[in-house]
């Protein structure tokens, strides 16, 4: 079955670091009560509301924001529960799971614009969890590591810098189409060429088409070979083959990104995502080369290769190009601007 790209995690399998959310005591003491105060003295009834710049717990307003107050978007945490938090914490977080912070700064601009848009969109449209929430799991949302953690972890109160002043570069500034906000999905690397995502989740959409990607080459999530034994590959695609293993595979074709669209294997049809999901691949960009002892797999690419590759965005930006014209590259006819609730 194939899904819509909203209703997926938007990184699932790319190259980006996941870990467990924890908070330390202190932090947890902080937030309940922030919380409290939120939602005693300012939040409406509502799944989106304003609060003011002072209420961030990681983040200082840039110059630009002074005279903008921070929205509070609800996040479904490890326990269960809604805890109101301001969102560009919560971006901040996402980008301290998803990327390295020695990216350049404009592609971590471009991160923060694509997972701005991407909450907003999925809480604007419900298409995650009940009460309008995101959640900070990685396997239906998006990675999410908070500052304590990302220090634990070894990174340093520097790159924790970095990234927030990205985010407070371009804070509140979101993508949309035709009034819109697109639904911003990303991934580790394309291996050279993103895919259109009709043929990933089988729904089209006009942002979301199949665009080069170069410089990826130096990612070490650019290409891998896996290797088969016949029988591991029977074992997995839960057939039995007759014949030698040249023998078994047939016809393949092609998606307008170079991954596999269909590919007939002992008699039977399988599409590029399907064999990708059985055989443990990280994209749908593969060839099979089969020999008598061995089937050997080289796969391009990691991740669902639509919207923005995150190792592309990153060689567009050593190259010179700013995070708008990153941004416009992978997300076709998009327009960048500030959000409000109003524009949708």
């Amino acid at each position: 079955m194939k899904y819509s790209a909203c209703q997926t995690a938007t990184t699932f399998s790319s190259c980006s670091w996941y870990y467990e959310n924890g908070v330390t005591g202190l932090n947890l003491i902080f937030k309940q009560i922030l919380q409290a105060i939120l939602l005693t003295a300012i939040l409406p009834a509502m799944a989106f509301s304003m609060v003011s710049s002072g209420s961030a717990n990681h983040l200082n307003l840039s110059k630009k924001q002074n005279d903008s107050q921070l929205l509070v978007i609800p996040v479904l945490g490890k326990d269960g529960k809604i805890e109101e938090m301001p969102l560009e914490e919560y971006v901040v977080n996402v980008i301290l799971g998803e990327i390295s912070a020695n990216f350049h700064e404009e592609a971590i601009k471009a991160q923060a614009v694509a997972a701005r848009t991407y909450t907003l969109q999925c809480l604007e449209a419900a298409s995650k969890h009940q009460n309008r929430a995101v959640c900070t799991d990685f396997r239906c949302c998006q990675a999410y590591r908070e500052p304590e953690e990302y220090l634990e972890s070894g990174g340093t109160e520097r790159e924790i810098d970095k990234v927030q002043k990205a985010v407070q570069d371009t804070a509140l500034e979101v993508l949309y189409h035709d009034e819109t906000l697109i639904c911003s999905t990303y991934f580790a690397s394309s291996g050279g060429r993103t895919e259109d995502a009709a043929e990933v989740w089988g729904e089209e959409y006009p942002y979301l088409k199949s665009v080069e990607s170069p410089g990826e080459e130096n990612c070490g999530y650019y290409s891998q070979e896996t290797s088969y034994s016949p029988q591991e590959l029977q074992e997995l695609l839960d057939v039995t083959l007759v014949g030698k293993p040249p023998s078994w595979f047939g016809m393949v074709t092609y998606t307008p990104g170079g991954g596999v669209d269909l590919m007939r294997i002992g008699g039977k049809l399988y599409t590029g995502v399907e064999l990708r999901s059985k055989l443990g691949l990280r994209s749908t960009a593969f060839e099979i080369i089969p020999t008598d002892e061995v089937i050997l797999i080289k796969t391009k690419g990691y991740g669902h290769r639509v919207g923005m590759s995150q190792h592309g965005a990153n060689a567009m930006a050593q190259q010179g190009r700013d995070y708008a014209e990153i941004l416009s590259h992978y997300y076709i006819g998009t327009t960048l601007r500030q959000y409000s609730k109003g524009n949708d």
